[in-house]
């Protein structure tokens, strides 16, 4: 049987399904998954689903009772991310990303508590949290979040990061992993310059992936990088040789029906030669380049209000269940 990109991917890079779609795991076997409200919500609306959404209310109930309806639904929340992750990693072998509720984003201490809690209900379902990724958003509050948890032994995946300032934060945070967007950096290029296409080695988001891989190496940074949110397949292929990459179900679909070997793109190596000089980042840094990258900024900040949003729709979803 010949080789699929896929199978030749894998041997590069450690594949990621980007889903809340058990069958799609199930066919693409892939080491890890990831979530997002986004993904939750939808998976929730499926009626193959409803078993795991009636339970999570269930439990819910149980442990809270009616009298506390604002607790009873965060809980009831709280447990369907559990319930999701819990089938997930009956699915995939290694871990599973599960997301602190994005309108905590800018509150380090709301994070710290939150992650606290989605970690006890996984640990009282028998999941080790070496199984758990916490996914926060890689604001300062977020990061600083991380930085706690790293410290407790809870491994932390930073999400929407767009610009070079949060992955050098997130790497001196010692945070586990990190979720450079490469399809959304592309997308507010497309949008916001004169240019329209870009070949896969200039697509922005694979340049940028590249650079923060390049770093990380280059200083020994043991924070791993996963690029995420792709586009196309020529977007995956640049980055054969990341840590790792989170691959949505079409895409995964793709690169089973091609044939072939792919060449490594990103090696550490090569990396060690090329990575940028360290750069301190401090608050007032990371402040100050924040506010001076129009384009992490903006895709930072949309990329919090589309899952908070998410997150509105999942709960009056739910309120539907609690009765």
């Amino acid at each position: 049987m010949a080789q699929t990109l896929l199978d030749s991917l894998k041997t590069l890079t450690v594949v990621v399904a980007d889903t809340g779609d058990f069958q799609s795991m199930k066919k693409f076997r892939p080491r890890d998954a990831t979530t997002n409200p986004s993904l939750v919500l939808a998976a929730a609306k499926m009626p193959e689903y409803a078993d795991v959404v009636a339970g999570a209310v269930a439990d819910a109930k149980a442990e809270i009772g009616a009298s506390d309806a604002g607790r009873l639904l965060e809980r009831s929340l709280d447990r369907l991310a559990v319930g999701f992750g819990r089938k997930i990693l009956e699915i995939v072998p290694g871990r599973v990303s599960t997301e602190v509720d994005a309108r905590l984003s800018f509150d380090t201490a709301a994070s710290i508590a939150k992650a606290r809690e989605i970690i006890a209900l996984y640990a009282a379902a028998g999941v080790p949290k070496e199984r758990v990724l916490i996914k926060l958003a890689s604001t300062w509050e977020g990061i600083r979040a991380a930085e706690v948890l790293e410290r407790e032994g809870i491994h932390c995946n930073l999400t929407l990061l767009f610009g070079f300032h949060q992955a050098v934060a997130c790497a001196d945070a010692k945070v586990t992993l990190i979720s450079p967007f490469v399809g959304r950096i592309l997308d507010w290029y497309v949008k916001n310059g004169d240019k329209k296409e870009f070949a896969p080695s200039e697509d922005p988001g694979v340049v940028s992936v590249t650079a923060i891989y390049d770093y990380y190496k280059r200083h020994g940074h043991q924070t791993e990088v996963m690029g995420a949110s792709f586009r196309s397949v020529g977007e995956i292929t640049e980055l054969a040789g990341c840590d790792l990459l989170t691959i949505a179900p079409k895409l995964l679909a793709e690169l089973e029906a091609k044939e072939g070997a792919l060449p490594r793109k990103l090696d550490p190596e090569a990396s060690k030669a090329r990575g940028r000089d360290r750069l301190e980042v401090t608050e007032a840094v990371f402040r100050a380049m924040h506010a001076d990258d129009r384009m992490a900024r903006e895709k930072l900040q949309e990329g919090i209000d589309g899952f908070a949003k998410a997150m509105v729709e999942l709960e009056e979803m739910v309120k539907t269940k609690l009765g």
